[in-house]
């Protein structure tokens, strides 16, 4: 059953009806020694197409285990995790593999690159498990590093780049197999505030494009660029909001010193 979160946003045309993930019950143990830790305990969630959610609480709240379980990282101890109506909890490694390399894009908040290859070359990474041609991979690499406006960049190593260009970086590495889902796991956790705004501004142009992203942050700041946010507490959903007033990146940038000044 659709949150009413959900159906006002529906209603307000901000994102599509039908569930582009469903969880239902969700839980995750772990067993550390003879401690038995229930990190997830019963979650209901669905997140439509066109979406930006925010997912927030304190440490040991139960979020980042619910978003390796959305990333496909890690599977649920019990309950259902549909993605486009497939329940993945069901699926062979294999499988899982498959859907991590075509259907979803990781960001991170270590930026994750290799540091003896260009730009170019870490965006092409994952095109070589997708069995693509050397032309089209080189290509899409390309595409995706002027998405994020880093034309200009693309034989530079991580070395020569900023903080905010190596994360642009890795923004199109998770956008280069064309995926449903961008998953962001405090992707400004590295950043100064001018450069999270501008990244936070590249996430609102991919959702403004249709890509649904989820965005785990610990600052309410950051979270507030999102259009619906989802607080855990304790391995369950204690708020499930939209975000009201929402603001434009593009417009808090003119408003911020540039790095230069």
């Amino acid at each position: 059953m659709a949150t009413l979160v959900q159906s006002e946003l529906v209603a307000r045309g901000v994102i599509e009806a039908e569930a582009l993930i469903r969880v239902e019950e969700l839980h995750k143990y772990y067993n550390l020694g003879e401690t038995r830790v229930h990190a997830l305990r019963g979650v209901n969630l669905e997140i439509a197409p066109g979406e930006f959610v925010a997912v927030m609480g304190a440490s040991g709240s139960g979020k980042s285990t619910f978003m390796n379980l959305l990333g496909c990282l890690d599977t649920p101890s019990s309950g259902h995790y549909l993605l486009e109506g497939v329940d993945v909890a069901q699926l062979a490694k294999s499988e899982l593999a498959t859907i991590r390399n075509r259907k979803l894009g990781f960001v991170f908040q270590g930026f994750n690159l290799l540091a003896r290859t260009t730009a170019l070359e870490n965006v092409e990474l994952p095109t070589l498990y997708a069995h693509l041609p050397k032309e089209e991979r080189a290509e899409r690499a390309r595409r995706a590093l002027e998405m994020v406006g880093l034309g200009g960049r693309m034989e530079h190593l991580p070395s020569q780049l900023s903080g905010g260009q190596q994360q642009r970086v890795a923004i199109a590495r998770a956008l280069v197999n064309h995926p449903s889902i961008l998953l962001a796991d405090e992707p400004t956790g590295n950043l100064d505030s001018r450069t999270s705004v501008e990244i936070m501004q590249i996430f609102q142009d991919l959702n403004d494009r249709g890509l649904t992203v989820i965005l785990v942050t610990h600052e309410p700041d950051i979270a507030h660029y999102a259009k619906r946010t989802v607080v855990f507490h304790d391995g369950k959903i204690c708020r499930d909001e939209p975000v009201v007033n929402r603001p434009r990146a593009a417009e808090v940038l003119r408003t911020l010193p540039s790095l230069a000044d």
